[in-house]
């Protein structure tokens, strides 16, 4: 992973002027995650390994894209800072189309601050995305890092279009059904009309 250190433009601590300038965008290209300077020390980083990263000015703690910023937060210390979140969702300037919270559950009493967290991340039009070790909060970095510029069509399923396949994935949710059960039941009725109408 690149650990290059890019020097800011603003002063430590200002949250003036914090929309998303053209030098901060400029740093975001195909290849490269901007991480703040707020996560040094963060393990996470040394759990990326598939993408390069560097530290740079941002006001999200990673910068994945063009379309794509991260905050990314520890439900440990969610647990003893309960404003902290609020106070960075507020001074996120990036209008992305995608913002996420990663949260890290670290600790066991998680079940109402994972509920909060919820809230508040819905409330800033944020996506909250749950994570269980350092290791899976890089690996969804990574992960929407590689799918940055793809489009949709990649990773929607594919279906040959034809009624068997379509009559398979339908009635394959129900559980003891599998492909050959319906394959069986499409060639003594025809139709799903008429396997809902069978009286057998």
């Amino acid at each position: 992973a690149a650990t290059s250190v890019l020097s800011t433009s603003r002063p430590a601590g200002s949250t003036a002027a914090m929309a998303p300038a053209a030098s901060e965008m400029a740093l975001v290209n195909s290849n490269t995650i901007v991480v703040s300077v707020r996560q040094r020390g963060n393990p996470v980083l040394n759990a990326i390994r598939n993408v390069q990263w560097q530290f740079g000015p941002t006001s999200a703690d990673y910068l994945i894209s063009e379309n794509a910023c991260a905050l990314f937060l520890s439900l440990r210390y969610h647990l003893l800072h309960p404003d902290y979140l609020l106070g960075r969702l507020k001074d996120l300037s990036h209008p992305l189309p995608l913002r996420l919270v990663l949260l890290l559950v670290d600790s066991d009493d998680s079940e109402r601050p994972i509920i909060e967290v919820t809230r508040t991340a819905m409330l800033h039009e944020c996506t909250l995305l749950l994570a269980w070790s350092a290791q899976e909060v890089a690996r969804y970095l990574e992960t929407f890092k590689a799918y940055a510029k793809k489009p949709a069509d990649l990773i929607k399923e594919r279906s040959d279009g034809t009624f068997l396949t379509s009559l398979s994935e339908c009635l394959t949710t129900i559980r003891p059904l599998n492909r050959t059960d319906v394959a069986t039941l499409h060639a003594s009725f025809g139709s799903l009309h008429n396997i809902m109408h069978a009286s057998e």
